[in-house]
């Protein structure tokens, strides 16, 4: 005697579909969250096992979601991240100030190379000494320096994620004004 097979019903469907759609929601969300910084469609994919159309779908969804609120997404050129809205970036400046995930001897390496760039590395590490070799590899490693081969040194200076990192406009560090 074969059992009668079960079809669910409508309703049944459509809870189903929303819990599934919630999950990967919260999947994208987590993953921007923990980030901390723009990852591709590619990255997303692979952090989320989910399909372009319904990764874009929800990274549509979550613009809207944040849209008017501290925390936004922000997207440029494919890339998303979330970050705090522009109406408190003074916040993240008076955080970034205090205990940083830089310490004070890379904080100030970092601000000599943002004062005289573009210098050569061997001039900065004159100022500086040799543990700014340390300190310019962890800073071009995260992105936030830009390297060139100059001669048997290297030309450095900020990067546009440097500018972005600390929510500043490339004009505040000009030095002519």
């Amino acid at each position: 005697m074969e059992t009668p097979e079960i079809i669910p019903t409508t309703q049944e469907l459509d809870n189903l579909f929303d819990e599934k759609e919630k999950d990967a929601l919260e999947k994208v969300e987590a993953a921007l969250f923990i980030s901390a910084k723009f990852l591709s469609l590619q990255e997303l994919i692979m952090l989320t096992d989910l399909n372009p159309i319904m990764l874009k779908e929800i990274l549509s969804k979550l613009e809207k979601k944040y849209s008017d609120g501290a925390i936004k997404i922000a997207h440029k050129d494919n890339l998303w991240k979330m970050d705090v809205s522009e109406k408190y970036h003074y916040l993240i400046n008076r955080l970034a100030s205090g205990s940083s995930e830089f310490t004070k001897a890379e904080q100030e390496t970092l601000a000599v190379i943002a004062y005289k760039q573009p210098v050569k590395q061997s001039v900065v590490i004159k100022i500086r000494g040799n543990k700014a070799y340390e300190h310019i590899h962890k800073f071009a490693g995260t992105g936030l320096l830009k390297s060139k081969k100059s001669g048997r040194t290297y030309e450095l200076s900020l990067s546009d994620d440097f500018y972005e990192y600390f929510h500043l406009a490339k004009k505040d560090l000009n030095k002519s004004g």
